[in-house]
Parts: C-alpha cells; sequence; structure tokens
C-alpha cells in the first residue's frame, strides 16, 4: 500500500462492543493518533448523535471529539439535501438522531393515515420496528414513497450476541414494494468520499478498519482504500469464506494495527 496518512475506523466491533472498549483499543488509537496519522471514525450507528458517541468514547479514554465522527444519520441528512431537497420523510429508527438530521423535514405519518411522505426513511433496527411501523411504511412505498436506508446491516454485535439489525426488515420491504433503497451509509462510495473529503486525504493514502468484511472492507477497497478486516465484533468465519473478495490484511484486533502501520511506513 501507498504510504498511509489517514486510517478510517469503523467503531461497533472495531473500538467497542456494546460501548465498551475491546482490549487494546484506547492505546491502540492514541499510538496512531501520536503517529500524527489522520483519523476519522465512520459508523453506520443509527442510535446516537455525532456528540452522544464522542461523550461516550472520550469517557472510555479513547482520544476523539464529535469532529472525528461521521455518521450515517449526518450523510444522509446531505444526500437528502442532494438529491430531494425538501423531502418529506417518514423515520422509522430506533434513537435520538434528530440533531445529525438537521434540515431534513421529518413528518410523523402516524398521526395522518391520509398522508403519503416523499421518502421512506430507515434507520436501524430496535424495538419501534414492529408490524404496525413495517406496514405502514410498506403503504407508503405502493403510494409511490422513495426508499431511503441509513445502511444495510443484517445484524450487529452486542454484548448479548449478534442481534438483528434494519437490513433484514429492509430486504422484506424492497421485495413487497417491488422497489430498491437508496443507501446512504456504508458501503455507499459517498460515504467512504465525505470520509476522505474530511481527513483531506486521497484514497490510496487512507486506509479504512472493519468488522464487516462486505460493508467496511471490500466497499472501502471498491473506493481505492486500504481495507483491514478484524477478527472482532461481527466478523464470523463463515462470513469471510463466503465474501465477495478478500480484505488486503486481516488482523485479529484493531490493537494489532500500530505494529502494521509501522512495518508499512518502514
Amino acid at each position: 500500500m501507498d504510504s498511509v496518512r489517514a486510517v478510517l475506523i469503523d467503531i461497533d466491533g472495531v473500538l467497542t462492543v456494546s460501548w465498551k472498549p475491546l482490549p487494546g483499543a484506547v492505546e491502540a488509537l492514541r499510538d496512531i493518533r501520536d503517529s500524527g496519522l489522520a483519523v476519522a471514525l465512520l459508523t453506520n450507528t443509527t442510535s446516537r448523535t455525532r456528540a452522544s458517541i464522542a461523550e461516550t468514547l472520550s469517557a472510555a479514554g479513547f482520544p476523539v471529539t464529535a469532529e472525528d465522527i461521521l455518521t450515517a444519520p449526518a450523510v444522509t441528512a446531505a444526500y437528502l439535501a442532494d438529491h430531494c431537497p425538501g423531502a418529506r420523510c417518514s423515520l422509522l429508527n430506533s434513537g435520538d438522531i434528530e440533531e445529525d438530521l438537521a434540515g431534513v423535514c421529518v413528518v410523523d405519518a402516524a398521526d395522518d393515515a391520509d398522508t403519503v411522505p416523499d421518502v421512506v426513511l430507515i434507520g436501524g433496527a430496535g424495538p419501534e420496528f414492529d408490524y404496525a411501523a413495517l406496514n405502514r411504511a410498506f403503504g407508503h412505498l405502493q403510494q409511490g414513497a422513495r426508499l431511503v436506508a441509513m445502511h444495510r446491516n443484517l445484524y450487529w454485535r452486542t454484548d448479548r450476541g449478534l442481534q438483528l439489525d434494519a437490513g433484514a426488515f429492509l430486504l422484506g420491504l424492497e421485495k413487497a414494494a417491488h422497489t430498491r433503497a437508496e443507501v446512504t451509509g456504508k458501503p455507499s462510495p459517498a460515504f467512504f468520499a465525505a470520509a476522505l473529503a474530511h481527513v483531506g486525504v486521497p484514497a490510496g493514502q487512507a486506509l479504512m478498519v472493519g468488522d464487516d468484511i462486505e460493508s467496511d472492507v471490500l466497499a472501502a477497497q471498491h473506493a481505492g482504500l486500504t481495507g483491514v478486516l478484524v477478527r472482532t465484533g461481527k466478523y464470523l468465519p463463515e462470513t469471510h469464506r463466503a465474501a465477495s473478495g478478500e480484505p488486503d490484511h486481516v488482523l485479529d484486533s484493531f490493537a494489532d494495527l500500530p505494529p502494521l502501520l509501522r512495518e508499512s511506513a518502514g
């Protein structure tokens, strides 16, 4: 790989699980920052704002601020402003992300059954993804609403094991409504482009670290970045074997990244 000037890092499953630091992750991130490399944290998390994430990570010892974090909701807000300005959006999401959806017109379609939003906006799954909400979204799609999703993640890792995520429901909505979602978070090329612009580094001099081989690593490689897969978080050997490609590098954990970076620099 070219001389690395920036490191892009997934959070959930790479730095933390259930927001608790993984062994060696805090020290590794401090090492990377001390080396002078630019850092950006890229997350499809849709349950917290950038400020909330930064506060939690900082309290755990990670040297990060809100400016270091790019969330799927924040990128989604920019996408909607560019592609459908002024659109009325029906949001299905678990968690309060209003702060990161600045400028997005969110309507409560549940209060007015006759109102058809311009966009059905899908975030992260939780208790809100019940039959009534999904059926209402299905109805809006049948009546012409666009389907925009912040990510396609099928599941994520918590301290209770793998948990179902919005991608599983998204597949059903797409199939039932005969449509295809416009995805704004990882693995969208636009997300990686936004991250590279944020750190001011070309793709050939940036490295992406993730636990999702398709959405984090191979998607980054398709965008021209070096991909590093870690065997933590949602990593499963069978998923690795069945993947559409092979990562540039595979590490046991994020704690092993500083030695790899020093090796590449030498």
